[in-house]
């Protein structure tokens, strides 16, 4: 699943891909995805791709949060959770640092 995530954003020039290993630091999922757009379409068109990408390999999608805005998409896939931020936002929120306690995963072979 984590893959899936992390090349669906990366086909829409997702920016900034990371991955959080969260297994041992949240209940809430096994990984966070975050990701960034650089203007409100490329936000709604990753977080779309996101979400085709999920229902298509038959991914329950549980909950899409902020699509009205852009700025900051959060979509929950249950092992999964995807924050696809606007850039500005993203700097602001830095749910980097705030989940510093998470090992980052090596997501290069995942993206182009």
């Amino acid at each position: 699943m984590l893959e899936l995530v992390v090349k669906a954003a990366d086909s829409k020039r997702a920016e900034d891909i990371v991955a959080l290993d969260v297994t041992q630091v949240s209940l809430l999922a096994d990984y966070f995805v975050v990701c960034h757009g650089n203007s409100d379409r490329q936000v709604m068109a990753i977080a779309e791709e996101v979400i085709d990408v999920a229902q298509k390999n038959q991914i329950q999608v549980k909950r899409v949060e902020g699509k009205e805005s852009a700025r900051w998409v959060l979509i929950d896939l249950g092992d999964v959770i995807i924050h696809v931020f606007y850039g500005e936002e993203r700097d602001f929120y830095n749910l980097e640092k705030l989940w510093s306690d998470a090992p980052l995963v090596n997501i290069s072979s995942m993206v182009d």
